[in-house]
C-alpha cells in the first residue's frame, strides 16, 4: 500500500466532507440545538404550571371533601345535589371544568370509589393530586377507626426515609462515595452518543462510496490508486471527520450553556419553584413505575438528617471518583475501532450497489449486531456484571457499545483489554475481507448484488 497516495485520498476525503455547507450547518447547529434544548426543558420541568382547573366535587362518602384543599392549579367546590348524571353533562352551569363523585362509604371495605367526568381528557398531574387526597382521606378514616387515641401521630412518627449511602472500596482500602443513579445517566450518555456515531459516520461512508461510483468517478480514481487505497482512505478521511465534528460539539456546546447559565443565572432558572413542584415531579417520576428513575428528592435534600453526605455531595463525590481518564482514552478506542468495523463493512455494501435503495438487503445482517448492542447498553446499568451483559461486551460486533455502558460501573483492566483486542483483530479481519469485495464490486454495474455475489467477489480476489 502506498501511503503517500493513502493520505492524499485521506485529505481529498477530509476537506471534501468538512468544507460542505451541510457539515458546517450540524457542526454549528446542533450545539445550538442541544442549548435550546437543555434550556427548554429546564423551563418546562421547573416553571410551567398547568391550567387552573375547578373541579365539582359530590362527595357522598363523607370524609374526602375536607382532604380537597385548594391549589394554585385546583380548585374545589362541594355541591348538594347526590346524583352525577344532573351535573355531568351541564359543568358549565356549575361552573366546573371536572366531576369528581364520591361513591358512598362501604363499611366492608372501609373505602370509597371514586370518578370523574369532564368535556377533556383530564392531565396525569391532575390525576395524581386528586388520587392522592381521596387515598388519605380513606386512610385518616381507617386509622380513626380503629379508637386508638393518637393513632395517627404514631404512624407517622414510626415511618421512616432512610437513603441507602454506598461506599465503593478498592484494593488498598480507600473508600470513594458511589451514586447508582449517577453511573446509570453516564452510561446511558456513553452508549447513545457512540451508537449514533457509529451509526451515522458508517453510513456516511456508504453513502460516499455510492455517490462515488453511481457518477462514474471512481473509475477515475482507481486507475491512479488502488481500490484498497481509496477505501481505507475514504473509512479513515470520514473518521476524521467525525472526530472534528465531535470535538467542536463538545466545546461548542459547553460553551453555549456557559454563556446562558451566566447570563441567565441558576437563581432565575430556579426562581419560582417551590417544594410543592418537586414533591409532583417525584410522584410523576415514581408513579409511572419506572424503577431507573431518579428520586429528585433525595437528590435535592439538603436538609435532611442523616450520617453521611447529603444527596447533593453524594453526586458531586461520585462524580468527582471516576476514572476520567479511563473513560475517555475507552471512548476514543471503542468509537475508532467500533467505526472502522463498522465503517469497513458498510464501504463493502456500498462498493455492491449502483444507489441506496438497494442496500436495505445488505444492511439488515450488518445495522441487527449495532441494535441489539444499543438494547443491551439499557439493561447494563440496572446489571453490569450478569453474564448477558458481560458477553455482550465482549463481542466485537456489540462491544463497543455494551462495554462503554458498563465501564461507569468498573469493569477489571485484563475484561477492557480484552474486548478492544478482540475488536480490534474483527476489524482486521472485517476489512481484510471487505476490501476484497470493494476492489471486485466497485466496477461491477448493471446487476443487482446479493451476498452469493459477495462471497464469490470474496473467494475470487
Amino acid at each position: 500500500m502506498d501511503f503517500k497516495k493513502l493520505g492524499i485520498i485521506i485529505q481529498r476525503e477530509y476537506l471534501n466532507k468538512v468544507k460542505k455547507k451541510s457539515f458546517l450547518l450540524t457542526t454549528f447547529g446542533v450545539p445550538i440545538l442541544f442549548a435550546a434544548m437543555y434550556a427548554v426543558m429546564i423551563f418546562i420541568m421547573l416553571r410551567t404550571e398547568g391550567d387552573s382547573k375547578r373541579i365539582a366535587v359530590i362527595d357522598n362518602s363523607g370524609i374526602v371533601m375536607e382532604k380537597l384543599e385548594n391549589t394554585k392549579q385546583l380548585t374545589f367546590k362541594q355541591l348538594d345535589e347526590t346524583d352525577p348524571d344532573a351535573v355531568k353533562n351541564n359543568l358549565a352551569d356549575y361552573d366546573a371544568d371536572i366531576l369528581l363523585y364520591i361513591s358512598p362509604l362501604d363499611s366492608a371495605t372501609k373505602s370509597v370509589t371514586a370518578t370523574t367526568y369532564a368535556d377533556k381528557p383530564m392531565g396525569m398531574e391532575t390525576a395524581e393530586v386528586i388520587e392522592n387526597r381521596i387515598n388519605d382521606a380513606v386512610e385518616s378514616y381507617r386509622i380513626d377507626s380503629y379508637g386508638i387515641e393518637g393513632l395517627e401521630q404514631i404512624l407517622s412518627d414510626i415511618h421512616s426515609n432512610v437513603h441507602l449511602t454506598s461506599y465503593t472500596v478498592d484494593e488498598a482500602g480507600k473508600e470513594t462515595i458511589s451514586q447508582s443513579e449517577v453511573y446509570m445517566i453516564i452510561s446511558m450518555v456513553l452508549a447513545m452518543a457512540l451508537y449514533m456515531f457509529i451509526a451515522i459516520f458508517s453510513g456516511m461512508v456508504m453513502s460516499s462510496v455510492i455517490e462515488e461510483k453511481s457518477s462514474r468517478v471512481v473509475e477515475v480514481l482507481v486507475s491512479s490508486v488502488k481500490a484498497t487505497e481509496l477505501m481505507f482512505g475514504k473509512i479513515i478521511g470520514v473518521a476524521l471527520v467525525a472526530l472534528t465534528q465531535f470535538l467542536l460539539w463538545i466545546v461548542l456546546t459547553g460553551m453555549i450553556i456557559g454563556i446562558i447559565g451566566g447570563v441567565v443565572g441558576m437563581d432565575k432558572i430556579m426562581g419560582g419553584v417551590d417544594q410543592s413542584q418537586i414533591e409532583q415531579m417525584q410522584e410523576m417520576s415514581m408513579g409511572a413505575g419506572a424503577g431507573a428513575t431518579l428520586d429528585l428528592q433525595a437528590l435535592t435534600d439538603t436538609t435532611a438528617v442523616a450520617e453521611g453526605p447529603t444527596g447533593a455531595q453524594a453526586i458531586l463525590g461520585t462524580l468527582g471518583s471516576l476514572n476520567y481518564a479511563e473513560i475517555g482514552i475507552s471512548f476514543l478506542l471503542f468509537f475508532l475501532f467500533g467505526y472502522l468495523l463498522y465503517a469497513s463493512l458498510f464501504a463493502a455494501i456500498g462498493s455492491a450497489v449502483e444507489n441506496e435503495a438497494d442496500t436495505q438487503q445488505l444492511q439488515i445482517p450488518v445495522t441487527i449486531p449495532l441494535l441489539v448492542g444499543f438494547f443491551v447498553a439499557f439493561y447494563a446499568f440496572r446489571s453490569p456484571e450478569s453474564s448477558l451483559v458481560w458477553w455482550f461486551s465482549m463481542i466485537p460486533f456489540t462491544s463497543p457499545i455494551v462495554m462503554l455502558a458498563r465501564l461507569p460501573f468498573g469493569v477489571p483492566g485484563w475484561e477492557l483489554v480484552l474486548s478492544i483486542g478482540l475488536l480490534i483483530l474483527t476489524f482486521v479481519l472485517c476489512a481484510w475481507a471487505s476490501a476484497k469485495i470493494y476492489k471486485v464490486g466497485i466496477l461491477m454495474y448493471g446487476k443487482k448484488s446479493t451476498f452469493k455475489d459477495l462471497w464469490k467477489w470474496l473467494k475470487q480476489s
